[in-house]
């Protein structure tokens, strides 16, 4: 295993790995910038498994995408296979900030940077919601010592 590949490990608690598909690259022959943030979502949403978000016994708080960016730092191209990283940056008050990152195993770099901010919405009342202790210490638990 490589440094680089090791120290993308190491930083991100939950990895998802996914083959680049000939149907996602543009007329420029690489990635295109859409599809990475559906990456984004299938890391997001891998992570939310191991909490009662999505996966367990649900609760009445639902996660809510609030805004997302992603910065490309090299090209992906097919043929490859990703390793597409989540973490949680920081904890807020109605949710919190996760982090991405996608490593090419063609290249054994990391290419992309993301980040998402999730706010809390109580599904009963349609409002957003403030980050109880028993969720943040299931998310805690799932990020281990990152946050």
């Amino acid at each position: 295993m490589s440094d680089v590949l090791q120290q993308f490990l190491d930083e991100y608690p939950v990895v998802v790995e996914m083959p680049v598909q000939w149907g996602e690259m543009d007329a420029l022959q690489h990635v295109n910038n859409v599809t990475y943030f559906r990456y984004f979502e299938s890391a997001r949403i891998a992570y939310m498994m191991k909490t009662s978000l999505i996966g367990g016994a649900r609760g009445t708080l639902g996660p809510i995408l609030a805004d997302t960016e992603c910065r490309y730092k090299r090209p992906v191209t097919f043929p490859d296979r990703i390793k597409v990283g989540c973490r949680i940056a920081e904890f807020q008050e109605f949710g919190f900030l996760q982090q991405y990152a996608v490593y090419s195993t063609a290249q054994d770099a990391v290419t992309t940077h993301g980040s998402a901010r999730i706010v809390l919405l109580d599904v009963t009342t349609g409002k957003k919601a403030a980050l109880t202790e028993e969720l943040k210490a299931e998310l805690e638990s799932v990020n281990g010592a990152q946050v």
